[in-house]
């Protein structure tokens, strides 16, 4: 690849690891206040009179979280342009085919289970939404406010160090702009945090919980798309390492 700017690669993976651990923990560093009278207001706005609603919690939402599964690729791809820094190209050339193989399988299952959640949940919101009143209020107790200015300070912190990552591995190898993989991944992981913020942004605040659970689905499909090009790309990669191995062996076997 020519040469490669260490320091800016390393930089490039503590972004991406910070913008997974950002949104691997957005349940805890959103949500979770006390949405009474939040609720008590939007009932209000659907002509309906909750009363004393007590203690209610804000639900943080899955579609922050769900972009991780998404943003895990990114770290994985930049992890293994790290891992060429400390290990001999012999030895990653053998192992990176079986490591993301296993990788690959792993998000596949994730990404399935957590699809199913999603959709189910998704499903469930929009039928109480729609059974009016008991199913109405039901949602509304539930999920029928969202802390949507936590979460876009969070989603622009997000994609600011998506940007941030970028950059640094521009910096660390322009031939990078040559990898259409990585160019594409880049701009999937882009995309999705701008459509999450606009889900956010389109339908008023009683809804978000509801397009912000849609934003969840559609990035859980798109971790599936990402761990089948990665399962399919790895079985070149272990091929070739299988036949680099039986080669290299051959003499040995018959020097015994």
């Amino acid at each position: 690849m020519g040469e490669l700017r260490k320091p800016f690669l390393l930089l490039a993976l503590l972004a991406i690891a910070l913008v997974v651990g950002l949104e691997l923990g957005a349940a805890t560093l959103t949500g979770g206040g006390n949405a009474g009278g939040a609720l008590r207001d939007s009932a209000g706005q659907l002509g309906v009179e909750l009363g004393d609603v007590g203690s209610v919690t804000e639900p943080s939402g899955r579609g922050t979280g769900y972009l991780a599964l998404v943003d895990v690729v990114a770290l994985w791809t930049t992890g293994l342009f790290s891992l060429s820094l400390v290990v001999p190209d012999r030895i990653q050339g053998r192992v990176q085919g079986a490591a993301t193989l296993v990788f690959s399988i792993l998000l596949l299952l994730a990404s399935l289970v957590l699809l199913i959640v999603a959709f189910v949940e998704l499903t469930v919101m929009v039928s109480l939404f729609l059974a009016a009143p008991f199913g109405t209020l039901a949602y509304l107790a539930v999920w029928g406010f969202f802390p949507v200015g936590d979460a876009a300070v969070l989603l622009g912190l997000v994609l600011l160090l998506k940007l941030v990552w970028a950059a640094l591995l521009l910096a660390a190898q322009p031939r990078f702009l040559q990898n259409k993989g990585l160019v594409l991944l880049a701009l999937t992981t882009l995309l999705c945090t701008v459509v999450l913020e606009f889900l956010h942004q389109l339908v008023p605040g009683i809804l978000v919980s509801i397009t912000d659970d849609l934003g969840a689905v559609v990035f859980a499909v798109v971790a599936l798309i990402w761990a089948l090009v990665l399962l399919i790309g790895s079985i070149p990669a272990i091929v070739k390492a299988v036949r680099t191995t039986a080669t290299t062996s051959r003499p040995t076997a018959r020097s015994g």
